[in-house]
C-alpha cells in the first residue's frame, strides 16, 4: 500500500456551486467508479485510491470537499483536479 500524507498544513476546500441532485448522484457515481467508496447521504467521507476527503452538500446546489489525506507522491492540485473533471462531466459541460 503506498504510503498517505496527512495533509497537517491542509489542501484548500474545494466548493462546487450549481450542484443540483442529479448532479451530485452523478459525481458520486463517477467517484464510486474511480475507486473511491462514498458515504451515503449528503455528507460524510470519500475514501480510496490513498485519499480521505470529508464532503459536505447542502442537498440544493452547494457541495464542499476537504481533503484530509493523500498520496505522497499526488499533490493537492491533481486531486481538486480529478473532483472538478467530474463536476464539469455531471454538467455535460
Amino acid at each position: 500500500m503506498a504510503e498517505r500524507k496527512l495533509d497537517t498544513e491542509g489542501c484548500q476546500g474545494i466548493k462546487f456551486r450549481n450542484v443540483t441532485p442529479d448532479i451530485f448522484s452523478c459525481m458520486k457515481k463517477k467517484l464510486q467508479v474511480y475507486g473511491i467508496e462514498v458515504s451515503s447521504g449528503n455528507s460524510g467521507v470519500l475514501e480510496g485510491n490513498g485519499i480521505i476527503a470529508h464532503f459536505i452538500w447542502d442537498g440544493e446546489a452547494n457541495l464542499s470537499i476537504e481533503i484530509k489525506e493523500r498520496p505522497l507522491d499526488t499533490y493537492c492540485g491533481q486531486v481538486s483536479g480529478k473532483f472538478r473533471a467530474f463536476w464539469r462531466e455531471c454538467q455535460g459541460l
